[in-house]
């Protein structure tokens, strides 16, 4: 078949990185499949567009304005022109190219008239992987208002995203429960499970490898090393993360380190100038080599989400702690089953992003080697059981066998 897939991920630059795009997108390439890749390059990165090829995927770089690291105004005027430039692009490069399946994710939600276009032209099928629920998310976050015209506005493009799409795949069970509820016009039957998922890397547990990254970082050896890595932003609840790494000063077992990038970045480095804690520490975010070395030299992963969530985020962070052999320590709202999957996987403990002394619990719990490695192993095998890419390939060409 010929595929076409279309993201927000702006790293999307070689099929061999790793990633859950591109490791599922190399199972494709695995099966016989031809690829196009359609992805951004933001204004801030000064580069225009770019077309070209590499070990027989092609690759379109679209030069669209910023949506991270920037005010709500940019991203929001930025998102709802994506639309057009994405269109444009691809008729221009893929012109000559008739696509058999479209394979997207979300955000944004503004890929509709894209897919679409497509879809119509090429008699192509569609399948929607859902990472992300907006608008509602940002309500959740008081961003806009549920009775805004802004609110209104990407509501519509919601649905209009998601009757276009011949199958949306969920990532948790909680995911497709709230589609469900909240769409009641669309066919159930083209809502399944599509987890995330990643091919996993083998990492050895090796303790000089584990000294000298720990020696690099100035982290310490004598301490259970507990490692947030990821976005630094308003769905973190950075200030229930803050409170944690305060909490955390009257232990002398455990260590917070926190890994990342994002808007709240400078609220935390301003916090960490300022009471300069002794059992935690910030570092500004890696490259995917130098991250997986220092996750792997940790003990314990974390996870955080805002209280507020009545959406079921489900962090794709956790696949790189679970390949790690790591237990893992979740702090979020009541709404995602991402700590109901931890608990039932025998691999952490879950607590609710409102309590630091819950959170503090479960941290001195896994303040223990034995659970530590016990858990470890639970968390790697239920990786390999549920969550690595080639199930979710089978999962989403089980319906285009045929064509």
């Amino acid at each position: 078949m010929n595929i076409l897939f279309l993201s927000l991920a702006s790293r999307l630059y070689s099929i061999n990185d790793y990633g859950i795009y591109t490791d599922l997108l190399r199972e494709f390439k695995k099966n016989g499949h031809n690829l196009y890749i359609v992805s951004p390059i933001e204004k801030r990165q000064g580069s225009k567009s770019e077309h070209y090829v590499e070990d027989g995927v092609e690759f379109l770089k679209v030069r669209i304005g910023n949506i991270t690291k920037c005010n709500i105004i940019e991203k929001g005027i930025s998102t709802i022109l994506i639309e057009r430039i994405f269109l444009k692009n691809i008729l221009t490069y893929f012109k000559d190219i008739k696509f058999d399946l479209i394979l997207y994710s979300t955000p944004p939600i503004t890929f509709e008239k894209v897919i679409r276009k497509i879809k119509y032209r090429d008699n192509a099928s569609t399948y929607l992987m859902l990472k992300d629920i907006f608008p509602q998310n940002a309500v959740d976050l008081d961003m806009f208002s549920k009775y805004s015209p802004i609110y209104f506005y990407f509501r519509f493009k919601e649905k209009k995203l998601y009757n276009v799409s011949d199958y949306i795949g969920c990532m948790s069970q909680e995911n497709i429960n709230f589609i469900v509820k909240n769409n009641p016009y669309l066919d159930r039957k083209k809502i399944e499970i599509c987890y995330n998922s990643i091919e996993p890397v083998l990492f050895n547990k090796d303790e000089v490898e584990k000294l000298r990254v720990r020696e690099k970082y100035k982290i310490p050896n004598n301490k259970i090393i507990f490692v947030y890595g990821g976005n630094l932003g308003k769905p973190q609840g950075i200030d229930f993360l803050i409170n944690c790494i305060r909490e955390n000063e009257k232990n002398n077992k455990s260590y917070i380190l926190v890994v990342g990038s994002g808007t709240e970045y400078s609220k935390l480095e301003a916090y960490f100038k300022s009471e300069v804690p002794n059992n935690a520490k910030l570092l500004s975010s890696l490259n995917k080599c130098e991250y997986d070395s220092l996750v792997n030299a940790c003990d314990v992963g974390l996870i955080f989400l805002d209280y507020r969530f009545t959406i079921p985020n489900f962090p794709s962070r956790l696949l790189s702690y679970m390949q790690s052999s790591m237990p893992v320590l979740a702090a979020t709202d009541k709404n995602t089953d991402v700590g109901r999957v931890i608990y039932e996987g025998g691999f952490g403990f879950w607590c609710e992003s409102t309590n630091e002394k819950d959170f503090n619990k479960y941290l001195n719990l896994l303040c223990d080697y034995e659970l530590i490695n016990k858990m470890g192993k639970n968390s790697k095998l239920y990786l390999e059981e549920f969550y690595t890419s080639n199930k979710t390939y089978k999962a989403i060409i089980n319906h285009f066998e045929n064509i």
